[in-house]
């Protein structure tokens, strides 16, 4: 009887343990719900309040050195070469040195760094979870973590599982992928990987961070189940229909390969998902259209996976929205369906999209048709970076005061105000040189930003007259109208040209890195820079954050009333005032060389007295009067101040 007792208390701990299975079946149909149109059109209010910190997970923190990618792992990635000696590259070690296996491929730093890998995982974003509450972020964008044989992991293995080396069991992933049919999701398994992205969501959402991630639902990698198939079968592959085939193989000409299809931007480790009923597809431009109905019904199904893990109805377990990679590649009919399948799954859920060149590098994308209530709660909003780095940066011709407000006022154009608030306001991602970077380089945004293009790139340590720019950057993008973005790293004063070198592993102070002194290419020189972490920057993202946080009702609600901006000036003044309430913010940013004399009324009309602090420095205080209604200091040079009143 005991034994019996012992076995059944056993079998409820192991029921406990385990995940509930969605209840699917291989004639599951994803259908897309009735949602009304209060949830649909609706930015969800954290997003607006968003505090966003992208993580590039391989880069991020080694937290399971035992899940260490091997080179059987990178199958079908570029560069598609095995390296002898192969073994994951040193977290501290300087950036452009080569591994003895890189040196002794003869190959150079740009070819072999593509299959250079420190070890980044799952297990890493758990362990600094502290790192990032106490930085003050509530909202976390993770780059592909799909399964995928590339550093990138935009070339998908499988949509609907984590990459095998983020978890603990690469070996036992990849062999339960195996049995899987991957078309059936009622067959689909939970990895080790899966297993620990999920409490890598439930320890974010126990400090209060949302998760998002990031998927392309444009195209797959070459590794892809799907398209192996197509590979493999030809015409007859039951999945020949999802891509763009131009020709297939010959089986009758064993010696000679006439497979040929369109991979995105020609890239043949992405081929490109099968677009239907399209219209007037123009590059670059929202066009109407929609996926094969077979594949999107696989990426309902995944969607669903990540959404709500245990299939009970309740979404709080799974991840938080999406951040949508080449968004402007994928039809709106497609975009439409995929928003309300989303938000009948979860009302709150988020959905960022990646809008970026009509025509690189002169055209950004108008991204006001994604944002009209159907689409998108915003997207990466490169367009304001651009403009506000074209202002503060001192790039070449300079732009004034005047000129950067009518600038912001151009961007606002057709979106309505909260999808302006929605925006993901970028300083730094994945797809750019490094914040510092973009500053102590003055060429163009994008254009020749590393040593491959430009070989008088600054590749090293940004002077101190990039930091004073950046923390006035800053100030704006903590201050201004979207959800403030930090790419991991940048609030350490990391540096670094274009990809892939801004991809470099996060700097932490707990791993002593080797001073990083040579260069890609022997025609460059450079200094011998130290690399530790930025503690004084670092403070000063922290008081940004916590004064965004703490004055949310100013810095995300109040609208922005420019109150001096002139041509020739290159000063900027604006204020965020809460209606009918003494409530109130006051913006100065001075980008010019020279201290500046500020005395004169900018508080407006006012009925009674107000007491106005600094909170980046609350010792300074001004108190004005309906009867002396100025406030008088200098504003130095390369510097801004924050006032705020009315707490």
């Amino acid at each position: 009887m005991l034994k019996r007792i012992l076995f059944l208390l056993v079998l409820v701990l192991i029921m406990a343990g385990c995940r509930k299975r969605p209840q699917v079946d291989k004639n599951t149909v994803y259908s897309v719900p009735e949602v009304s149109e209060d949830i649909l059109k609706k930015v969800p209010e954290w997003a607006q309040k968003a505090i966003w910190y992208q993580i590039f997970p391989e880069r991020f923190r080694n937290g399971d050195p035992n899940n260490d990618p091997r080179m059987a792992d990178m199958e079908g990635a570029w560069p598609h070469t095995k390296f002898a000696g192969w073994k994951p590259t040193f977290w501290g070690q300087d950036w452009f040195t080569q591994e003895d296996w890189a040196l002794a491929s003869g190959k150079d730093f740009y070819f072999t760094v593509q299959a250079r890998r420190y070890g980044g995982d799952f297990q890493g974003i758990i362990d600094k979870m502290g790192y990032l509450k106490d930085l003050g972020i509530n909202a976390i964008y993770l780059n592909p973590v799909n399964d995928s044989p590339s550093l990138h992991k935009y070339d998908a293995r499988n949509y609907h599982h984590m990459d095998r080396n983020f978890g603990a069991d690469p070996d036992g992933d990849a062999a339960m992928m195996k049995r899987e049919k991957p078309e059936d999701p009622s067959t689909w398994e939970w990895t080790s990987a899966d297993k620990l992205f999920l409490k890598l969501i439930e320890t974010a959402h126990k400090n209060g961070i949302r998760v998002v991630v990031d998927y392309s639902w444009n195209h797959t990698g070459k590794q892809f189940w799907a398209f192996q198939d197509v590979m493999k079968n030809g015409k007859k592959s039951k999945f020949a229909d999802w891509y763009y085939i131009d020709q297939f193989d010959d089986v009758e000409t064993p010696d000679t390969n006439e497979f040929v299809y369109r991979g995105w931007a020609n890239v043949k480790e992405l081929p490109e998902l099968k677009k239907v009923d399209v219209k007037n597809r123009i590059h670059g431009r929202a066009y109407e259209g929609n996926l094969h109905p077979e594949v999107k019904q696989h990426i309902f199904a995944v969607t669903s996976r990540w959404m709500d893990p245990n299939g009970d109805g309740d979404p709080s377990d799974g991840v938080d929205g999406f951040r949508l990679d080449v968004a402007e590649q994928v039809p709106l009919g497609f975009w439409r369906e995929y928003r309300r399948f989303v938000r009948g799954l979860n009302p709150e859920a988020v959905l960022i999209g990646e809008i970026w060149w009509e025509k690189y590098p002169d055209v950004m994308t108008d991204p006001a048709p994604y944002l009209q209530g159907d689409v998108f709660d915003g997207v990466m909003n490169y367009r304001w970076y651009k403009s506000t780095r074209e202002f503060i940066g001192y790039i070449t011709p300079a732009m004034s005061g005047a000129q950067y407000a009518r600038e912001l006022e151009t961007l606002k154009k057709g979106i309505a105000e909260p999808f302006q608030k929605g925006m993901m306001n970028v300083t730094g991602t994945h797809d750019t040189e490094r914040f510092q970077s973009s500053l102590f380089n003055k060429g163009r945004y994008k254009v020749g930003v590393n040593p491959r293009e430009n070989k008088g790139f600054k590749v090293g340590k940004p002077d101190p007259v990039s930091l004073e720019r950046q923390k006035m950057l800053l100030v704006q993008q903590f201050t201004y109208t979207g959800a403030p973005q930090i790419f991991y790293g940048d609030e350490v004063g990391m540096w670094g040209a274009d990809d892939p070198d801004n991809r470099k592993p996060m700097l932490w102070d707990d791993i002593t890195f080797q001073n990083e002194k040579s260069v890609p290419f022997k025609e460059m020189t450079r200094s011998d820079d130290v690399l530790t972490p930025d503690t004084g920057l670092l403070a000063f993202y922290k008081k940004l954050i916590a004064m965004r946080t703490r004055y949310a009702d100013l810095f995300v609600e109040a609208p922005v009333e420019i109150v001096f901006a002139r041509d020739g000036s290159d000063v900027v003044i604006y204020r965020r005032a809460m209606p009918n309430s003494n409530k109130m913010a006051l913006i100065f940013i001075n980008k010019g060389a020279g201290s500046i004399p500020m005395n004169g009324n900018l508080v407006g009309d006012i009925q009674q007295a107000m007491k106005f602090i600094n909170p980046l420095n609350e010792a300074e205080q001004y108190t004005v009067t309906p009867e002396q209604p100025n406030i008088s200091f200098y504003l130095g040079a390369r510097s801004y101040k924050v006032l705020v009143s009315g707490e």
